[in-house]
């Protein structure tokens, strides 16, 4: 028989199979062994000015190597990453895009973004805030009567559905429901199934509620369909058309679009999915119509695109000072455990370092792990892409147990964002890193 798989204390549809792919990892306290040979990196004058920088030394391009192959070296397959920290550039990949050819990974290859979307949507809705055709206190039910009836339109907002406190459940295990048994059937049977977003909103309605509307933080899909939704009835326009003309165009670009079919267009990576170590050898989903996702996660995008995103975001370049000031609102968010994981605004949460605070998101698709990271002037940034997820194993309560990747992993963010120089916080107030913390709540997105 099948195990079923869960974490204690989670409610919900989501909650039923999601566990922590970054559950709670003390940061490696030094580098062990000597820096690999020269990999396929750039290390380059950064062309933003060195502006908003949080209390951080330079990055050490030797030591973003160490710990990238690290990475690699404890059971990541390939990775990639983009460093940015005012002053200069750096650009490394390490291990394969491919385990049966040996295909290298290397830097800039396109990759499944998945709930980084929720920034992309969250700042288009935004900019119709601006434009006064959004209220972000008014309920939903006012804009898709249709769509949203009965009292959750009424009670939840537009701000309750970016910043997931409107209670609603999470689609996703009912729109692959053997994942609650930890197997790939139906992943294998419907990877190139199309999906409407009315069935994706139909499915989160029918999932268990997480609460009451604004009582407390819970993270769902539904809700970023549901404003995709909202856009398009507001402008009148496609949401993928809106967010590709007004935010994608407008911040400079150029690898970025929602896939028109299951296929990514430009050079990437294969991309495997362990289930937690329950597929042996992991599965390739490279290839899976991103229909499931659409405005929840849809996104195909690179580590340098992203990185021109926030940077872009968080310095007025997409939205105004106002409006950025509201998706910086923030709720806690916490794990079954009651530990703050982030706190989270609108498509955006911040998260501690040990040499400050950051700005930013995580998303992952079936095999494809991505997060992005920014200081708050935009200038100190570090975007990866991981081509395996969800490699630990689970403990009997179903929680991932930490994996050596998780700590390579870590040490990979902080030397990126806060430098070897940097000062640290008096002792007592730091933080474990947890890579990717939204999957400390769910198994994807």
């Amino acid at each position: 028989m099948a195990k079923r798989f869960g974490r204690r204390g989670l409610t919900g549809a989501g909650a039923v199979w999601g566990a922590a792919a970054g559950a709670t990892v003390a940061l490696t306290a030094t580098l062990v062994g000597a820096v690999a040979a020269a990999g396929p990196e750039t290390v380059r004058a950064a062309t933003g000015a060195a502006t908003g920088l949080p209390p951080t030394g330079p990055s050490d391009p030797a030591k973003l190597r160490a710990t990238l192959d690290a990475t690699h070296e404890a059971g990541m397959p390939g990775l990639f990453s983009a460093v940015r920290d005012g002053r200069t550039a750096w650009d490394g990949a390490s291990g394969v895009a491919d385990t049966e050819t040996g295909r290298p990974v290397t830097p800039h290859m396109q990759q499944r973004a998945g709930s980084i979307t929720k920034t992309f949507v969250a700042t288009a809705i935004l900019q119709q805030v601006e434009k006064g055709r959004v209220g972000l206190d008014v309920p939903v039910a006012q804009y898709l009567p249709e769509v949203f009836p009965g009292r959750p339109g009424k009670q939840v907002t537009v701000r309750m559905l970016l910043n997931h406190t409107s209670g609603i459940g999470d689609y996703v295990v009912l729109a692959f429901p053997s994942l609650t048994e930890g197997s790939p059937k139906s992943l294998d049977a419907d990877r190139l199934r199309k999906l409407s977003p009315e069935q994706l909103i139909k499915w989160g309605m029918q999932a268990p509620r997480t609460g009451e509307p604004g009582e407390r933080w819970s993270y769902s899909n539904t809700n970023y369909v549901i404003a995709g939704r909202l856009l398009e009835k507001v402008t009148g326009t496609k949401a993928e058309k809106y967010i590709a003309q007004h935010v994608i165009s407008k911040a400079g670009l150029k690898h970025t679009y929602f896939p028109s079919g299951p296929h990514i267009d430009g050079p990437h990576s294969r991309m495997y999915e362990s289930l937690y170590q329950q597929v042996k050898p992991p599965r390739d989903y490279s290839t899976f119509n991103m229909s499931w996702a659409w405005t929840a996660g849809a996104l195909i995008s690179t580590t340098d695109d992203l990185n021109r995103f926030y940077s872009k975001l968080l310095t007025g370049g997409l939205i105004g000072k106002a409006a950025l000031a509201e998706m910086q609102r923030t709720v806690p968010a916490k794990d079954a455990d009651g530990n703050v994981l982030m706190n989270y605004g609108l498509g955006l949460y911040s998260t501690e370092m040990p040499c400050g605070t950051f700005w930013g998101h995580d998303g992952v698709v079936f095999g494809a792990g991505t997060q992005s990271l920014s200081s708050a002037g935009g200038a100190r940034q570090i975007t990866f892409a991981l081509n395996l997820t969800k490699y630990q194993k689970l403990d009997s309560d179903g929680v991932p147990v930490p994996h050596p990747i998780d700590s390579a992993l870590s040490a990979h963010v902080v030397e990126a964002l806060c430098g070897s120089g940097r000062e640290i916080q008096p002792s007592g107030t730091e933080r474990p890193v947890r890579p990717l913390p939204l999957q400390s709540l769910r198994a994807f997105g």
